[in-house]
C-alpha cells in the first residue's frame, strides 16, 4: 500500500474516532474504577463499551522544573522526540506505523509535569500500547530526529520572541519567580536548546519517567481485568522511582511591580497576577468562585463588564487561578490600544480593590454557583476530556470520589466565605504586571520602588 493510501485509511479511521468521542457523558454518570496491575501500577478507569475507542492519558511528576540550570528546554525537547523513533523503528517507520493504525500519540512538558496522550481504536489497542511502551522505554534519539526537532523548536522560539503575548508571559514569570525554576522558560532559549546533547535527553528520561511518580487514566472500550495486565506491559519496564531534584515552595513576589518591554505594535499586552491559594487549602473553592466573578466567568465577569462592555478598551480580559505545585497564582491578561493601556490597568486594579473590600453580592454568588455546577458536565463530554480530568484530579490528590463531591462543595459556599476569601486573595497588595507594547501613560515600578 502506498503512503498516500495509508494516510487516506488513517484519515477515515481518525474521523471515526472523532465522531465517537462526541457523545456527551454527564459527570454524575462517570463511574471510576481504581485498577491496580499485578506489578502494582495504578490507573483510574472509566469503561465505555458503546464506542470502539480507548483514550489513555498519563503524567509524570517533574516536568520542566527538572531541567538542570543552563539546560532549559530539555523536558520540552524530550516531549517532541519520544514519538520520533523507538526500539527497532526509526522516525519515519514509527510515524508510519501510527498513521496506518490511526493511533494518536503525543507528549507534552509543563512546569510541573511530563504528560502523554494516546488514542486508539480498540481493535488496535495492543499495537498502540506496544508503540507507547517503546516510546517510553526505548526512545532512540537518532541524530536526524534530534536535529530536526531542535530546528523546529528554534524556529518557534524566534517566532515567539516577536509575539507580544509570549514575551509578556515569559516576563511575568521572570518577575514573579526570580531565582526559582518557575522563572525559567519551559521551551528554553535559543542558547540552551542549541547546547542540549543526546546524553541530556537520555538522562532526563532515566531520571523522570518512573513508575513511582506516574498517574494514569484510561477511558473507553476496555475492562478492568484487561487493563490491569496491560499496565505492566506498557509501564513495567520503567524505573521504580524517579530521581527528581528538590523544588522549593515559593510565592509570587510582592507587588506592585511593573516592567515594560518596548515593541512597535498597535496594542499593548498586559499580563498581571498575584499570589493564589493552594488547591488543598479550605479556601480554594470559595476563591475559585471569587475568581469566576472577577475574571473567570467570561461575559459575566466584573473585569469584562468594566474593561470591555462599559469602556470598550479591550476585546477580552480574563483572570484565572492556577495551582502550580510549588506556588499557586492568580493570573490574568488584557490586550488594549496603546493609548488605553494605562486606563485598562487602572480599571483592573480598581476592580480588584473593590472586590477585595466589599466581596461579591449574594446575586453574583448564586449566579456563579449555578454556572459552575451546571457547566461541570462539559468536562466529561468526550473520552479525552474525561481522561484528562481524571489525571488532573490524581495530580492534585483530590480523591477518586471528587467528581461526585465537587458540585456539593461549591453549593455549600456561603456569602461570608466568599467575602472573606476575596479580601484574602485580592487584598494582598499591588499587581505584578508585565507589559509589552508602547503604552501611553504607564511607567515602570521596580521592586521596592
Amino acid at each position: 500500500m502506498s503512503i498516500s493510501r495509508h494516510l487516506a485509511a488513517a484519515l477515515v479511521a481518525a474521523l471515526a474516532m472523532v465522531l465517537a468521542v462526541l457523545a456527551p457523558r454527564p459527570a454524575s454518570a462517570t463511574q471510576i474504577q481504581r485498577v491496580v496491575s499485578p506489578g502494582g501500577i495504578e490507573a483510574w478507569l472509566v469503561e465505555e463499551h458503546s464506542i470502539p475507542l480507548i483514550s489513555v492519558q498519563f503524567s509524570f511528576l517533574g516536568g520542566a522544573t527538572q531541567d538542570p540550570p543552563g539546560k532549559e528546554g530539555l523536558a520540552n525537547m524530550v516531549s517532541g522526540l519520544l514519538d520520533e523513533g523507538a526500539g527497532e523503528y526509526d522516525s519515519q517507520a514509527f510515524q508510519l506505523r501510527l498513521q496506518e493504525r490511526a493511533i494518536r500519540l503525543s507528549f507534552d512538558a509543563s512546569r510541573d509535569n511530563f504528560s502523554g496522550n494516546l488514542k486508539t481504536l480498540s481493535r488496535n489497542l495492543d499495537e498502540a500500547l506496544g508503540m507507547l511502551r517503546l516510546a517510553l522505554s526505548e526512545p532512540r534519539f537518532d541524530s536526524e530526529a534530534v536535529e530536526r526537532i531542535r530546528a523546529q523548536i528554534q524556529t518557534g522560539l524566534r517566532f515567539k520572541a516577536q509575539d507580544p503575548d509570549e514575551v509578556a508571559g515569559k516576563l511575568w514569570f521572570d518577575l514573579a519567580f526570580s531565582g526559582h525554576p518557575y522563572a525559567r522558560p519551559v521551551e528554553g532559549t535559543p542558547e540552551t536548546v542549541a547546547a542540549l546533547q543526546t546524553a541530556d535527553l537520555k538522562g532526563y528520561v532515566a531520571r523522570v519517567l518512573a513508575r513511582g511518580n506516574l498517574r494514569i487514566a484510561v477511558v473507553g472500550d476496555i475492562d478492568a481485568a484487561s487493563l490491569g495486565a496491560r499496565l505492566d506491559q506498557v509501564f513495567g519496564a520503567l524505573p521504580a522511582r524517579a530521581d527528581l531534584s528538590d523544588v522549593a515552595s515559593t510565592r509570587v513576589a510582592a507587588g506592585p511591580v511593573r516592567r515594560i518591554v518596548d515593541m512597535d505594535i498597535p496594542q499593548t499586552v498586559i499580563k498581571f497576577g498575584l499570589p493564589g491559594i493552594p488547591r488543598k487549602d479550605p479556601d480554594f473553592i470559595p476563591a475559585f468562585i471569587v475568581n469566576h466573578i472577577l475574571g473567570g466567568g467570561g461575559f459575566s465577569s466584573r473585569l469584562y463588564a468594566q474593561v470591555r462592555e462599559k469602556h470598550g478598551y479591550a476585546y477580552s480580559v480574563y483572570s484565572g487561578l492556577y495551582t502550580l505545585d510549588h506556588a499557586p497564582i492568580l493570573y490574568g491578561a488584557v490586550a488594549t490600544r496603546n493609548d488605553k493601556a494605562a486606563d485598562s490597568l487602572a480599571l483592573i486594579e480598581a476592580e480588584l480593590a473593590r472586590l477585595a473590600a466589599g466581596g461579591p453580592s449574594a446575586e453574583e454568588l448564586e449566579a456563579a454557583k449555578k454556572f459552575l455546577t451546571g457547566s461541570y458536565a462539559l468536562r466529561f463530554d468526550s473520552s479525552g476530556k474525561i481522561a484528562s480530568e481524571l489525571v488532573g484530579i490524581q495530580l492534585e490528590g483530590l480523591g477518586i470520589d471528587y467528581i461526585n463531591r465537587r458540585n456539593e462543595l461549591i453549593e455549600q459556599v456561603t456569602i461570608e466565605q466568599v467575602r472573606a476569601v476575596a479580601a484574602r486573595l485580592l487584598g494582598t497588595g499591588g499587581l505584578i504586571a508585565a507589559i509589552v507594547g508602547r503604552p501611553a501613560g504607564l511607567e515602570e515600578i521596580r521592586p521596592g520602588g
